[in-house]
């Protein structure tokens, strides 16, 4: 069984968009089907990682077509931050208004949107001559979902859509300056992929229950962790250290985790002396500012983006991680995908994150850690310090249940029943 994936991260990119479908290509070879990748030619990556080059099993075919960025446009003026969503720029000048005006509302629904009518045109002859039993399309960006809801209009493939991100509810599409009619437009193009495909993938359960009103075929799988779960006991790092891997942009500020830790060090000296947080990745200037402001530089190590593989040995050695949510209205269906790379390294997961989301629902069924609500300042001053009690002890650790399922081979085996029975039906309905 051949199936097609469009894609726009692809190795070298870097960050967490490449991994979904990096490791369900690793894997989709052991359950009988044949993957072949679709991605562009010169991209844009904002983040490279070559690491990852290793992951693609030999001899897997992948597609390549040239694409026009007009980010690349905007950056050359100057806009480079309009080029992550994540780090859109809070203050902009006028000028940097404009282009971020121009970007979210003329770029609809992203800025790979030029890439759509010159893929369907070459896939639409390659799909045709190659024997392609489905397509899948994989978004954010969601212009790979508008590839596939016109090959599925044009050509009647069976068509899988993967959200990696929920669309209009992402966790800053409410800071893009949109027009009105350009809200409808992006509700109107996200309810045509909904309608009319086969399939939808989603990564949660807040995600699942607000697209089956479009469509009774949605199914989730989470993201996941690739490797063998670390059971032995290893050398974690002398210090208490707490470490967060990952983008941390303004909504990620968590101002009430640095008054916490400004508290605690001006009452306990040991702690004081034993504690640093590492932040592992791209931080906002105004997290920064933050913890200057509270005086806590002596005792925060910023380190600039790392390789996978580093990653992963920063998170062993940790004596806890710790995972933020962006406090935004969609804050309950956030589920980022280093939660599932924590679980992997066993070691205990302190969460600001809402009670009763999607990310709470997974940590606590697995027995992997602790959620605090945004808003308690009371439960995150009483857990830290609960963890530096165990951490003096020697006995900080956690006794996490059913992690295996997790692992991203058992859920390219989900995803490979998936796509089989989607294959399938329409071999039922020709018969």
């Amino acid at each position: 069984m051949r199936v097609l994936i469009i894609t726009y991260y692809w190795p070298p990119a870097g960050g967490s968009g490449v991994q979904r479908w990096l490791k369900f290509v690793k894997y989709l070879r052991d359950f009988e089907i044949e993957p072949i990748v679709y991605t562009v030619e010169n991209p844009k990556y904002p983040i490279l990682d070559e690491s990852l080059q290793k992951d693609i099993p030999k001899g897997v075919e992948v597609l390549k077509q040239p694409i026009f960025e007009p980010n690349n446009l905007l950056s050359f003026f100057g806009n480079k931050k309009t080029e992550s969503a994540g780090f859109l720029n809070p203050n902009p000048s006028f000028f940097g208004k404009l282009l971020q005006y121009i970007r979210a509302n003329y770029f609809i629904p992203d800025a790979r949107k030029f890439w759509i009518n010159p893929s369907v045109n070459y896939l639409k002859s390659y799909i045709s001559n190659n024997n392609i039993d489905s397509i899948i399309t994989t978004g954010p960006p969601h212009s790979m979902h508008l590839i596939g809801l016109k090959l599925k209009q044009q050509l009647g493939v069976k068509w899988i859509a993967d959200f990696r991100d929920p669309w209009t509810e992402i966790d800053y599409f409410h800071q893009l300056p949109l027009s009105k009619k350009t809200i409808n437009k992006h509700h109107f193009l996200e309810q045509e992929v909904l309608l009319n495909a086969d399939k939808v993938l989603v990564v949660g359960s807040t995600m699942n229950k607000n697209y089956t009103k479009f469509n009774n075929n949605v199914v989730t799988i989470t993201n996941g962790f690739d490797g063998e779960i670390i059971t032995s006991e290893t050398k974690l790092d002398s210090k208490f250290t707490i470490t967060h891997i990952g983008l941390m942009n303004a909504d990620r500020n968590p101002k009430m985790l640095w008054n916490v830790l400004t508290e605690i060090i001006s009452e306990n000296k040991d702690f004081s002396e034993d504690f640093i947080l590492k932040l592992i990745g791209k931080v906002d200037s105004s997290v920064i500012e933050e913890i200057a402001t509270n005086k806590l530089n002596k005792n925060v190590e910023i380190i600039d983006y790392v390789s996978h593989n580093n990653v992963i040995e920063f998170q062993k050695k940790s004596q806890v991680l710790l995972l933020l949510l962006n406090n935004v209205p969609s804050a309950k269906g956030i589920i980022t995908g280093k939660i599932f790379e924590y679980l992997m390294v066993n070691r205990p997961i302190l969460a600001v994150a809402p009670l009763d989301g999607d990310l709470a629902e997974i940590l606590n069924k697995i027995n992997a850690g602790k959620v605090i609500s945004f808003e308690d300042k009371v439960s995150l001053k009483s857990t830290i310090l609960e963890m530096y009690s165990k951490y003096k002890q020697g006995n900080l650790r956690i006794d996490s249940k059913n992690v295996e399922q997790f692992h991203r081979k058992e859920l390219t085996k989900k995803l490979a029943e998936i796509i089989k029975n989607t294959v399938m039906s329409v071999k039922a309905e020709i018969n």
